[in-house]
């Protein structure tokens, strides 16, 4: 598939979150402190806004996919601290959008990473993921 013209290298999406109790790694399971922000939870912030920057410029019927993902969470962050994450396309190869991401709690960078998502067609990818679930069945 061809890059479209409306995402282009450079264009950008930040996406902000005061940081919860649902939020936390107790909840996620990914750590023992009650009041830390979860590494998962900082991932998963990071696929939303890439998705958020991409999905709404798509043709109607796409939508993108996530292929890999990169995160260094290197600062902790306490729950009730802002976290803003920023996304920035870096380039299109081999069918996939690329990105740089980086987040922010007030006192400074607590991660960045990498990620690479498909455009695909909603409908044709259902189908192939069905006939790849029935196929696994028997």
């Amino acid at each position: 598939m061809e890059a479209f013209a409306n995402l282009y290298r450079g264009m950008s999406f930040n996406l902000q979150k005061k940081i919860g109790l649902d939020d936390t790694a107790l909840n996620y399971g990914s750590g023992k402190i009650e009041n830390l922000f979860a590494t998962p939870r900082l991932v998963a912030l990071m696929v939303e806004a890439c998705a958020r920057l991409i999905d709404p410029m798509l043709p109607e019927g796409f939508v993108s996919v996530g292929n890999s993902i990169f995160v260094d969470h290197f600062k902790p962050t306490l729950m009730g601290s802002t976290v803003t994450v920023e996304v920035t396309i870096t380039g299109f190869e081999s069918g996939k959008y690329h990105f740089d991401m980086n987040a922010y709690d007030e006192f400074g960078k607590i991660g960045n990473g990498s990620h690479s998502r498909s455009i695909v067609h909603l409908e044709s990818f259902m189908h192939k993921a069905e006939a790849r679930e029935f196929s696994m069945v028997g």
